[in-house]
């Protein structure tokens, strides 16, 4: 029995090839949409990249890319079928490769829906990405006179003043780390020299934070150094001082930007997903119709067209005896092939003993 049948008029099955030439074209430009998301994802992914550790995080805008390439193409030579599926006599052109590119559409549309989910499950390798670039972008801050290191300090400066955040997890992040570089200490201070060797890794640390992780909506001056001794500042508790720095990890503020960023992306894509599959539904049913016309020989006949001729078990079973039996084949054509004098009638006779006769004297 046939899965989803329904019965077309040949007005119907004109109308049906129509919008099918329509939606394809529609097609091409969902296509150009995808291949935009993937060059804007991959564009945001490096504007950042020296804040993150690689995590195969280019395979998404990678898949869109291509995925978006693919429609195009695709699209494109559904709507010349679709529109020379309106005469019948144009369809015999097209009958042999109709259903080969249904099933090209079918796995596109797959791989649509691969890519959608994709960007939804992306998340978790973005977080650790971000957890691990930050971290090592903090510890490099100082090291402005290293090259291949003396751009991040400004990195992370603009980072923290664009998106309003302050370290990896939170403002206290840079109290265990040498943000200030050797060059910029006075050795000749009691102060400095005591605090280094008070740390075992000879490290300068101090309850204070770089200028860029400063609340510009904080009613008071910056207090960025001696953070957590109220007695060095008036008036002032840093328990209680929420306004003076930003409150924010970095890393939140990333991930909450990219999360945005992915789920917009991946709901268009969805959405993508569902319109393709429609316009392949809509392919099927006139490929099945207009091969039941042929069929009757009458191009004016009302015709059937269904998803698929039998049941989804009756079609399952049927291709999996196909390739059953497939196997069987190369099976046995191997084991003919293996031994060269199998099914090879012997041409000698010999005598009831198995045994090959002597040769007979030759008389001079």
């Amino acid at each position: 029995m046939a899965v989803l049948p329904v019965r077309f008029t040949k007005t119907k099955r004109d109308k049906l090839a129509q919008v099918l030439w329509v939606l394809n074209w529609i097609s091409i430009v969902t296509g150009i949409i995808l291949f935009s998301l993937g060059i804007f994802l991959k564009v945001e992914i490096n504007k950042r990249q020296d804040l993150m550790v690689e995590r195969n995080l280019q395979s998404v805008p990678n898949m869109l890319i291509a995925v978006g390439l693919i429609a195009c193409a695709i699209n494109f030579l559904g709507g010349k079928i679709c529109y020379d599926c309106v005469d019948t006599n144009k369809f015999l052109r097209w009958k042999l490769v109709m259903l080969p590119y249904i099933i090209c559409t079918f796995f596109f549309t797959l791989s649509v829906l691969v890519g959608a989910l994709m960007c939804y499950s992306m998340l978790g390798q973005l977080e650790e990405s971000l957890t691990l670039g930050l971290r090592d972008a903090m510890r490099y801050y100082k090291d402005t006179d290293t090259p291949g290191r003396c751009f991040l300090k400004r990195t992370v400066d603009l980072l923290q003043i664009q998106f309003q955040c302050c370290g990896n997890k939170g403002y206290r992040d840079w109290f265990h780390i040498q943000w200030v570089s050797n060059r910029y200490l006075d050795m000749s201070q009691r102060e400095v020299v005591d605090r280094l060797r008070s740390n075992v890794e000879g490290k300068y640390l101090m309850d204070g934070v770089p200028f860029s992780c400063c609340n510009v909506n904080s009613p008071r001056p910056c207090i960025q150094y001696q953070i957590t001794n109220n007695s060095a500042h008036f008036n002032y508790d840093y328990q209680t001082e929420e306004l003076n720095l930003w409150m924010r990890g970095c890393r939140q503020a990333l991930l909450d930007y990219y999360t945005n960023i992915m789920h917009s992306i991946g709901l268009t894509v969805l959405i993508i997903w569902l319109f393709e599959l429609s316009v392949l539904t809509g392919v099927r049913y006139l490929q099945t119709s207009l091969e039941n016309v042929l069929r009757q020989g009458d191009p004016e006949c009302e015709s059937d067209g269904w998803l698929l001729e039998n049941s989804f078990v009756e079609t399952a079973r049927t291709n999996f005896n196909i390739i059953k039996n497939l196997g069987k084949f190369n099976q046995i054509n191997t084991e003919s092939n293996g031994d060269p004098n199998i099914d090879r009638p012997s041409t000698a006779h010999y005598g009831p003993d198995n045994v090959p006769p002597k040769p007979s004297p030759t008389s001079s």
